[in-house]
């Protein structure tokens, strides 16, 4: 299995949205998602400082990839900055 590297960016912090640790599953952070019917969850740190977010979009794309494993954590989902100032909450942008 290779490594995913890991960058995390200040999220906005008017950033509404349902806060996680990004120590969570996978698995768990959909089900967190499907529960409280958002489309985003906003990832945070050991000391409760937000890091980034996670799309539904996102998750499930890598929970069909072959990197997935049961135990994946949000932390290692992410491959670079999920928030940005521009960035709408459950739009993926497309890379090239």
């Amino acid at each position: 299995m290779t490594p995913v590297q890991t960058q995390c960016q200040q999220v906005d912090p008017d950033a509404s949205g349902p806060r996680v640790g990004d120590d969570m599953t996978v698995e768990v952070a959909l089900s967190v998602m499907a529960g409280a019917r958002v489309e985003y969850l906003v990832l945070c740190d050991e000391d409760d400082q937000s890091t980034g977010s996670v799309t539904l979009a996102e998750l499930v794309a890598h929970r069909g990839s072959s990197t997935y494993t049961d135990r994946t954590r949000l932390r290692d989902v992410l491959d670079g900055p999920f928030v940005s100032p521009g960035r709408i909450p459950g739009v993926l942008a497309l890379s090239g």
